[in-house]
């Protein structure tokens, strides 16, 4: 397990699907179309199919050399080794976790629309920091207050990459990539997509 990983590009996040045969396909397919990072996110998941879903998803990752991170379920992140773990505002603190899983692992803090709180994340051991939401989401409810030059305010006063989160699709997201935004989180834009593969392209050409 390695933090050499390139923090860059689109980054998945898996619905919750209780599917696992679904999930695993319609992953590869992102994986495929060039997805560079993997979250697994259920929220409702029972532990035995949070465990079996993790396993295999991390798996798949390895197949395609790409990171697997796992929300906020910092014992299972540790269970399986996993290559990462993701932190919203409701979890444990960013230096709790940072001590749980020590200096190798990726560490994703949620920062939401406040550089204050990822200017904190960063001190305390996060390898990067969300913002968002930007726009409105299918999956996820959250004030969409979140403007656009936080993005560039970052760039300019941060030292990890930065990743951008909520309702994005390849088109809103290009002005943030633009601004400054290392990663684009996606999670129905590709998993509900007619062709994920085709969507992960599209997202995945937005940094090339």
């Amino acid at each position: 397990m390695s933090t050499s990983f390139a923090l860059r590009g689109l980054y998945v996040v898996t619905p919750d699907w209780d599917d696992t045969k679904k999930l695993l396909a319609i992953s590869e397919q992102a994986l495929k179309g060039g997805a560079a990072l993997l979250q697994y996110r259920h929220k409702t998941a029972s532990d035995a199919l949070r465990r079996q879903q993790a396993e295999e998803l991390f798996a798949l990752c390895r197949r395609y050399r790409v990171p697997f991170i796992i929300n906020d379920f910092v014992q299972l992140c540790l269970d399986i080794d996993a290559d990462g773990i993701h932190v919203g505002g409701t979890d444990k603190s960013v230096a709790e976790v940072r001590a749980l899983v020590g200096p190798d692992v990726i560490l994703g803090s949620s920062c939401y629309g406040d550089l204050a709180l990822a200017h904190a994340a960063e001190k305390a051991g996060a390898s990067y920091v969300a913002f968002g939401g930007f726009y409105p989401s299918r999956v996820k409810k959250y004030p969409v207050t979140t403007p656009q030059t936080i993005v560039t305010d970052w760039k300019a006063q941060g030292k990890v990459p930065s990743v951008v989160i909520g309702g994005m699709t390849s088109d809103n997201a290009a002005p943030l990539v633009t601004n400054g935004a290392d990663m684009v989180a996606a999670i129905s834009a590709v998993y509900m997509a007619p062709d994920p593969e085709a969507a992960a392209h599209q997202f995945a050409q937005l940094f090339r």
